[in-house]
């Protein structure tokens, strides 16, 4: 038996995805400020200080709850959307930019995921948004996403934001896969994660790819992104300020003339 609320859903679109929530009478999601963006009628909202799970109790514990949240860059509030009404009713909400919207069952997972900060987007009431601190000062410093990731726990249902396609790889025991620091979108709690330097001058210095490597050891499984959002922000400041970067041609410079570059 489920402690968190029970939701059910459906996922709509492709590349700008949004997550239709169906409540039933009482039910309540929990979402992130800036994610809605439409519901039907009977269904209100109201803003609630943290996270709005069952282990708060008191203003101490609203307090702390709100503070993991400010650590892991998310806001001091979260909003609930209840199904006020007789029978069903849906809210929607929508991904802050191109990627995928993946659905967490947190009871098929072990009650417990650690991801990227800023990777959720809603849960059922009852689920815990926290922190996870990286043990080791190495990976801490050098694993991309700094000393704390979030975590979610609980046994609802939960919903993470990607940047592009997602792949999920299941790691047996003992089984390492290499990960760019960036595209790690959450792993289950048994995941070992780390980090190791490229090496090699030409690689470090040339290679493009960054100074370090995520290390990712089963048993568990792992979620990978493809177009990490701070990739995509790298690309759209490269060509939206200063000269714009020719794509292999000699007469790209004249070209420019013409299109007004």
């Amino acid at each position: 038996m489920r402690q968190n609320h029970e939701i059910d859903y459906c996922i709509y679109g492709h590349e700008m995805q949004c997550v239709e929530i169906e409540l039933d009478p009482q039910e309540t999601v929990m979402a992130e400020p800036g994610s809605f963006m439409m519901m039907e009628q009977d269904i209100q909202m109201q803003t609630i200080f943290g996270d709005g799970s069952t282990q708060q109790s008191g203003l101490l514990g609203k307090l702390f709850s709100a503070g993991k949240r400010l650590l892991t860059g998310e806001n001091l509030f979260m909003t609930g959307f209840t199904n006020a009404g007789h029978g069903k009713k849906k809210v929607t909400f929508a991904a802050p930019y191109p990627g995928r919207i993946i659905p967490m069952d947190l009871l098929q997972l072990g009650g417990k995921l650690i991801c990227q900060k800023d990777a959720f987007l809603c849960a059922a009431k009852g689920v815990s948004i926290g922190i996870e601190f990286q043990k080791k000062l190495t990976t801490g410093l050098f694993g991309g996403e700094g000393f704390i990731m979030e975590k979610l726990e609980g046994d609802g249902l939960a919903f993470v934001h990607a940047g592009g396609m997602v792949v999920e790889k299941e790691l047996q025991a003992g089984e390492v896969l290499k990960i760019d620091t960036g595209c790690i979108v959450a792993f289950t709690q048994h995941v070992h994660y780390d980090v190791q330097f490229v090496g090699g001058i030409k690689n470090t210095l040339f290679g493009g790819e960054g100074v370090f490597f995520a290390l990712l050891q089963g048993p568990g499984k792992v979620w990978v992104q493809s177009l990490p959002i701070s990739r995509l922000a790298g690309r759209m400041l490269q060509y939206g300020i200063g000269s714009r970067r020719e794509e292999g041609s000699l007469l790209g410079g004249i070209g420019n003339l013409f299109d007004g570059d």
